[in-house]
C-alpha cells in the first residue's frame, strides 16, 4: 500500500467514527418501553475496531515519514515545513488585509489612516511564499504515491 492510500484510509477512518459516535449519541436513550434503532453494544464494537486499526494505520504511516528521506530531509521534517509555510502565509496575508484597508475622508478634518508598510512589496513577499508551499507540497504529494508504506 502506497503511503498516499494510508493517509486516505486514515482520513475514512476518521470519518467513520465520528459518524459511529453521532450514531452512539443518537441511541444513547429512548422512551419507556422502545428499544434503540441500533444496538448500543454493536456500535460500540465497531468504534472499537475503526479506533484499532487507525491506531495501527497512524504509527505505521508516522513510521514510514519518519524514515522516508528527500533531499536531505525526512518526509516529517517537510511535513512540518509545510505546516508552518501555511502558517506564516495566513499571518502575512492577514496583515496584508489590514494593512491594504485606508480609510476615506470626507472632510480636511478626518483622522489620516496609513499603512505602515509597502504593500506591493509584502504582496511580493506573500506571492513568493504561496509558490513555495505549493511547490513543497507538490513534492510531498509525489513522495506520498510513490513511498510504501511501512
Amino acid at each position: 500500500m502506497k503511503l498516499a492510500e494510508a493517509l486516505q484510509e486514515r482520513a475514512d477512518l476518521n470519518r467513520r467514527i465520528a459518524q459511529l459516535n453521532n450514531r452512539l449519541y443518537n441511541n444513547a436513550t429512548v422512551q419507556d418501553g422502545e428499544s434503540p434503532a441500533e444496538e448500543p453494544q454493536d456500535l460500540f464494537d465497531e468504534l472499537n475496531r475503526c479506533i484499532l486499526q487507525l491506531e495501527e494505520l497512524i504509527a505505521r504511516i508516522n513510521l514510514t515519514n519518519c524514515k522516508t528521506v528527500t533531499d536531505g530531509k525526512t518526509l516529517t521534517e517537510q511535513i512540518a515545513q509545510r505546516d508552518c509555510l501555511n502558517l506564516k502565509l495566513r499571518s502575512y496575508r492577514s496583515f496584508a488585509d489590514q494593512a491594504s484597508q485606508l480609510t476615506d475622508r470626507v472632510s480636511r478634518t478626518e483622522i489620516k489612516i496609513f499603512s505602515t508598510v509597502n504593500v506591493k512589496e509584502l504582496q511580493k513577499q506573500i506571492d513568493a511564499l504561496a509558490k513555495q508551499l505549493r511547490m513543497l507540497d507538490n513534492q510531498i504529494q509525489q513522495i506520498n504515491w510513490t513511498t510504501e508504506l511501512l
